[in-house]
């Protein structure tokens, strides 16, 4: 198993940087990983995307389709991708602490 290093704190990630363990996660990693992602500071629409793709995690075991990140935001996609320039699937989920998507390429 690989492992990152952000800010001394270490984790064990997959081969594309995701959490392993998706239990670790909490607001302080997420920042880490959003600032390892290139987002220097997470916003209210960044936490709003981040909470609708844990709480779809944690009552379905998988993270939802962006039409639904978009519907419960009101956020456009384009938006989705300024906020996580890696897009829902690699950046978003990744500082949400949840494995890789599925057809995350």
């Amino acid at each position: 198993m690989a492992t990152l290093e952000i800010e001394g704190k270490v984790f064990e990630v997959d081969g594309d940087g995701f959490l392993t363990e998706p239990s670790l996660w909490n607001e302080e990693v997420a920042m880490l990983f959003a600032k390892n992602d290139g987002i220097e500071e997470m916003n209210d629409k960044h936490w709003a995307i981040v909470n609708i793709i844990r709480r779809n995690f944690d009552e379905k075991g998988n993270a939802p389709m962006i039409r639904t990140i978009c519907q419960e935001t009101g956020l456009k996609l384009r938006e989705i991708y300024e906020l996580f320039p890696l897009g829902p699937a690699r950046g978003a989920c990744k500082v949400a602490g949840l494995p890789k998507p599925d057809g995350c390429v």
